[in-house]
């Protein structure tokens, strides 16, 4: 109870919010060649290491931890930190975060990652947290915005690790041999060439308003169809719905031609598209939601599949995002199995993890630490509803849409306290 006393105090006597507002200044007031804007920052400077001195006089004991809390952290986040120190003992030793929807927002954020939340991670790679960021994107694209974010000092660390195109790879630059890893590689032959059908024939044979309207995103494995239009918009909606339904049908096709059965006429092209259909109606509600509204609900049930075909379709992810893209993926190559390859490579042997995502890929990974007692899971307002369930049920970290510097806070809050406490 003597850390809360001291958080109430802390709070209540000091004034918090004026110390992190000179905090937040002084750390992301931009390079500018103004003798005017400098002198002004160094005012700013000055006011906060006295406001700080203050605080750290007041707690004899503890003062540099709570001068950070009181820069770093709000009232909420604070106590939030401490509960979770109460209930977990430990604080978090490594991120994984995913960046669409998660870091940025299309419509919160304008699709950048705020300049507040590249601040923070920086400070939490000053402070010894490796990052692995976690997505559904390219490699390429990932590199890209990192170092332009984060700069090319932070990305090539060695605390750094990135889990590409969903788990299908994953880079962590500064590690020789085990810079980049290719997961897929490891899989089967069978799975490997429906793959590769897929992609080889995804926009060949696709409709024309089809093929006009989406692109094949430059994947090095998973076979991925975005929107030629805003993602979210009425237009990417409409278009992400019938890729959707045109990926499922080549699919079933693609397996069926693959594993051979004589059940089917592969050059026919039925009933391997509805056995698709049905078996990922089946497995997702949001699919046979889309489904239902194109008109192309299966006339078959998910058992009619032959069961050589029905045991590929296990090992194959279908994934729907609304209005942004539909996707097809190996469920050998997921989020779990990518992060985990990232702390192998990391030397991350006994972690704690802050998990940050939206969507069902980033739902496996929270599930997998709720299940092995190794971290704790945060959502944006606007994530999946399995995803906010889980959250809630779980810490109720959930933060408002672009907002998760707020999460990162609450962490780094989380943190401070843990080494206090050590």
């Amino acid at each position: 109870m003597e850390r809360y006393d001291q958080l109430y105090r802390l709070y209540d006597e000091f004034d918090a919010a004026t110390l992190r507002a000179l905090q937040d200044f002084v750390d992301l007031f931009p390079p500018v060649d103004s003798r005017v804007a400098l002198e002004h920052w160094q005012e700013a400077s000055d006011d906060l290491a006295d406001r700080k001195e203050t605080v750290r006089s007041a707690f004899p004991d503890a003062g540099e931890t709570f001068c950070d809390l009181a820069a770093h952290a709000t009232r909420d986040q604070a106590f939030t930190g401490l509960d979770l120190h109460a209930k977990y003992d430990r604080g978090i030793n490594v991120l994984v975060l995913d960046v669409d929807e998660t870091l940025r927002s299309a419509g919160g954020t304008d699709n950048e990652i705020p300049r507040e939340t590249l601040h923070l991670l920086t400070e939490f790679h000053e402070g010894g947290v490796p990052i692995v960021v976690c997505t559904g994107q390219t490699l390429e694209n990932v590199k890209g915005f990192l170092i332009q974010g984060l700069g090319n000092e932070l990305v090539h660390s060695g605390d750094l690790s990135v889990v590409y195109e969903a788990g299908t790879g994953v880079f962590t630059p500064g590690h020789g041999a085990d810079t980049k890893r290719l997961l897929y590689e490891d899989l089967d032959e069978d799975i490997r060439s429906i793959f590769d059908d897929v992609r080889a024939r995804v926009l060949s044979d696709a409709p024309e308003a089809l093929r006009r309207g989406c692109h094949l995103q430059g994947n090095e494995f998973n076979v991925t169809l975005k929107p030629n239009f805003e993602t979210g918009s009425p237009e990417a909606a409409e278009v992400i719905d019938r890729a959707l339904v045109y990926e499922l049908d080549l699919l079933g096709e693609a397996v069926v031609r693959r594993v051979g059965t004589d059940a089917a006429d592969p050059e026919a092209n039925a009933p391997a598209g509805e056995w698709a259909r049905a078996y990922y109606a089946d497995q997702d509600p949001e699919i046979r939601a889309v489904l239902e509204a194109e008109g192309r609900t299966p006339d078959c049930a998910p058992d009619d599949a032959p069961e050589p075909v029905r045991s590929v379709f296990e090992r194959i992810d279908v994934a729907y995002y609304e209005a942004d893209a539909a996707e097809i993926g190996s469920l050998e190559l997921n989020k779990v199995a990518g992060v985990q390859a990232a702390f192998d490579v990391l030397g991350i042997e006994d972690p704690f993890t802050a998990v940050m995502g939206d969507s069902k890929s980033d739902l496996r990974v929270m599930e997998w630490i709720a299940e092995n007692d190794c971290g704790v899971a945060a959502a944006p307002e606007h994530a999946s509803r399995d995803v906010l369930d889980h959250v809630i049920r779980t810490d109720e970290l959930v933060f408002d849409r672009g907002k998760a510097g707020d999460v990162l806070r609450t962490v780094y809050a989380l943190n401070r306290l843990a080494s206090l406490g050590a």
